[in-house]
C-alpha cells in the first residue's frame, strides 16, 4: 500500500496507473465487443445489419425472450422466498431468527451451476420428489422441465440478495411510522402493503435488480441443464463453435450489456423522486410482537418449507457426492467416499489453480480498491470520480462479455517471455476474475475508509509523518477489517467464477475448480466426482467467510487505538 510519496505526483501517478489498468482490461475489451457488433464482417464498415440479422433469426428472438422471461420470473420467485423470511424475522418475536437469516444466506456460497445437476436428481421428471409424488398421489410436477428448471435453480441461489437488502431496510424503518398507521386504523396486510413494504422499497429494489442482473448473464446453469436457447449460452456457443470472428456473439454481448444497464436504470427510476427517509436516527426497526400459538406454527411451517427448498441443492449435492448409482430412485443405491478420493487424486490441479487465481485476484482487488477509495475520498485529484464509475461499471458487464472481449482484444498480443498470446496465458484468467470482482472489494474498501477519521491523518502529518507513512501506518491498519471483508468477498466469489473463465481456459492444466466441476458434470460417470469437487468448493468459500468474520470480530473487540496513539505511531514510523 506504500504508493504515495511526498508532493502531488504520488496521487497523480497512482491515478494514472489505475486509469490505464481499467482502460486496458475493462473499457478497451468491452469497447471492442461493442465496436465489432456494429461492424460489417466483410467490409469492416459500421452497420446495423448484424442486429437486423439477429432479430430476423427465430432462434435468437426466442433466446432473447427466454432470457428476459427467466430473469423476470426468477425475481418473482426469489421474492416469494425472501419476503416471508425477511418479514417474519424482523417483525415477530420467536426463537431462531438469527439462525434462519444465516441459513437463508447459505445458498450464495454455492454457484447455481454446481447445484443444477443435484436439483435435477431431486426435482427432475424422474427425481426423488416426483417419484414420491407419483407413488403417493400419482402426479408428476415439471419442476425442472425446460426453462422452469433454470428459474428454480437461479431463484434459489440468488434470493439471498433480496433477503439481505430487504432485511436491512426493514430494520431501518422508523417504528413511529408504523405506530401512526396503526393509530389511523391500518393493520395486517393493509399495513404491510401501504406502509411497511413501500418504506422498505429501496432495499427490495436493490436486491431485485441484482437478482435480475445475475440471472440474465448466467452461463453455467443453462448449459448444465442443456438449455441453449438463451442469450448467454448462445453467445458462448457462437464464439466457441463458429469462431471469434462470428458477429452474432458480439451482438448478443451488446444486448446482454444493454439489459444489465437497463436493470440498473430501472431500479434508479423506481426510487427517483420518492422520500424513504425516517425521522428517528437509525430507524429503530419494526415493532416486534409476539405470535399466538397458531400463528407461530404457521410462520415456522412457511419458514421450514422455504429453507428446505432453498437448501435442497446442498443436500442433493452432498448425497450425489457420496452416492454410487442414483438413477430412477429416491436415494442412491449405496454410499461411498470413492468420489472424493477420485476427485482429490485427479483434480488437485483444479484446486491449486483456484486458490492461486482467486488469491491473486482478491489481492489485486483489495490493492486497487484501497487506492481508488483513497483517491476519491481523500484527494482532490481531477477526474477521480470517474475511476469509481469505471471500476463499479464492471458489475454491469456479464462474464461472457468479458471473456469474449479478452479473446478478441488480446489474442494477437504475444507475451515475449512465454511466446504465446496473452489470451492463452493463465494470467489473463486472474485479471478477468479481478475485474469482475473489483466492484465488491471497492465498496468494502470505501466503507472501511469512510469509518477512518481524516483527523487521524492530519494529526500524524502534524507530527511529521509524510503521506506514504500516514497511509501505511494509520489508514491501512484502521481499514484492515474492511480490507479483509473485501478480500474474502472477492476470493469467495472468484473461487466459483465460470462465465468469464470458461472462455479463457486454453489448456486443462490452467483450469480452475469451477471449470473442472463443469467438465465433470457433462457425463453421468463424472457427476459423483464433480459433486465432490462442488462440496470442496463450498467448503473453501465457507471457510474463507468464517475466517473473515472471526477476524473482523477480533478487530472490532480487540483493536481500538485512540486518536493520539494512532497519530504518534504513524509519526514515529
Amino acid at each position: 500500500m506504500n504508493f504515495f510519496v511526498r508532493g502531488q505526483w504520488g496521487p497523480k501517478t497512482v491515478g494514472l496507473f489505475l486509469a490505464l489498468f481499467l482502460f486496458v482490461f475493462l473499457i478497451l475489451p468491452v469497447g471492442k465487443v461493442i465496436y465489432v457488433a456494429f461492424q460489417d464482417p466483410n467490409t469492416g464498415a459500421l452497420t446495423l445489419i448484424n442486429f437486423i440479422d439477429f432479430f430476423n433469426t427465430s432462434l435468437f428472438r426466442e433466446s432473447f425472450v427466454n432470457s428476459f422471461y427467466v430473469a423476470s420470473m426468477s425475481v418473482v420467485l426469489a421474492s416469494a422466498f425472501a419476503l416471508p423470511l425477511a418479514y417474519f424475522t424482523t417483525r415477530f418475536n420467536f426463537g431462531g431468527a438469527a439462525i434462519i437469516q444465516t441459513l437463508g444466506i447459505i445458498p450464495l456460497i454455492m454457484p447455481p451451476f454446481v447445484g443444477a445437476v443435484a436439483m435435477l436428481l431431486l426435482f427432475g421428471e424422474n427425481g426423488s420428489v416426483n417419484l414420491l409424488l407419483g407413488e403417493w398421489f400419482d402426479i408428476n410436477i415439471p419442476f425442472m422441465e425446460g426453462l422452469n428448471g433454470v428459474i428454480l435453480v437461479e431463484s434459489i441461489h440468488y434470493f439471498p440478495f433480496i433477503l439481505i437488502n430487504l432485511s436491512a431496510a426493514l430494520n431501518n424503518i422508523d417504528r413511529a411510522m408504523e405506530e401512526s398507521a396503526q393509530n389511523l386504523g391500518a393493520s395486517g396486510m393493509r399495513l404491510f402493503r401501504r406502509i411497511v413494504f413501500p418504506l422498505a422499497m429501496p432495499g427490495y429494489v436493490a436486491g431485485a435488480s441484482l437478482v435480475f442482473l445475475k440471472v440474465f448473464d448466467d452461463l453455467g446453469t443453462p448449459l448444465l441443464l442443456n438449455i441453449n436457447n438463451m442469450l448467454a449460452p448462445q453467445a458462448y456457443l457462437r464464439i466457441t463453435s463458429i469462431g471469434i470472428s462470428d458477429p452474432m456473439g458480439y451482438v448478443i454481448s451488446v444486448i446482454l450489456i444493454a439489459f444489465s444497464l437497463l436493470a440498473l436504470w430501472t431500479s434508479f427510476l423506481a426510487l427517483r423522486g420518492k422520500d424513504y427517509a425516517t425521522v428517528q436516527k437509525g430507524g429503530g426497526g419494526l415493532m416486534k410482537r409476539d405470535l399466538r400459538p397458531v400463528e407461530k406454527v404457521g410462520c415456522y411451517a412457511v419458514i421450514i418449507f422455504i429453507l428446505l427448498l432453498v437448501l435442497a441443492p446442498h443436500f442433493g449435492l452432498a448425497i450425489l457426492s457420496l452416492g454410487t448409482v442414483w438413477s430412477y430412485a429416491v436415494l442412491p443405491d449405496a454410499f461411498t467416499l470413492d468420489h472424493y478420493s477420485s476427485a482429490l487424486s485427479t483434480s488437485t490441479q483444479f484446486i491449486t489453480n483456484t486458490l492461486l487465481y482467486a488469491g491473486l485476484a482478491a489481492t489485486i482487488d483489495v490493492v486497487l480498491g484501497t487506492a481508488i477509495a483513497y483517491l476519491v475520498w481523500r484527494t482532490k485529484l481531477i477526474g477521480r470520480q470517474w475511476l469509481d464509475y469505471a471500476a463499479m461499471g464492471a458489475v454491469a458487464i456479464p462474464g461472457v462479455v468479458i471473456g469474449i472481449g479478452y479473446l478478441r482484444t488480446f489474442s494477437e498480443f504475444n507475451v515475449p517471455i512465454i511466446d504465446k498470446p496473452l489470451s492463452s496465458w493463465w494470467v489473463i484468467i486472474v485479471i478477468a476474475i479481478a475485474i469482475r470482482r473489483l466492484p465488491y472489494a471497492l465498496r468494502a474498501c470505501v466503507a472501511a475508509l469512510q469509518q477512518v477519521s481524516i483527523m487521524l491523518e492530519e494529526a500524524a502529518e502534524n507530527l511529521g509523518a509524510n503521506k506514504r507513512r500516514t497511509v501505511s501506518r494509520i489508514v491501512v491498519p484502521l481499514m484492515s477489517g474492511g480490507l479483509v471483508a473485501g478480500f474474502v468477498i472477492s476470493f469467495a466469489t472468484a473461487s466459483v467464477e465460470l462465465s468469464a473463465t470458461i472462455m479463457l481456459v486454453s489448456q486443462e492444466s490452467d483450469s480452475p475448480l469451477a471449470f473442472g466441476i463443469y467438465e465433470f458434470m457433462q457425463s453421468a460417470s463424472g457427476r459423483g466426482p464433480g459433486a465432490a469437487l462442488g462440496i470442496i468448493a463450498v467448503l473453501i468459500v465457507g471457510f474463507a467467510t468464517y475466517v473473515s468474520h472471526r477476524f473482523i470480530k477480533y478487530k472490532e473487540t480487540g483493536y481500538a487505538p485512540d486518536m493520539a496513539a494512532a497519530a504518534k505511531t504513524g509519526a514515529r514510523g
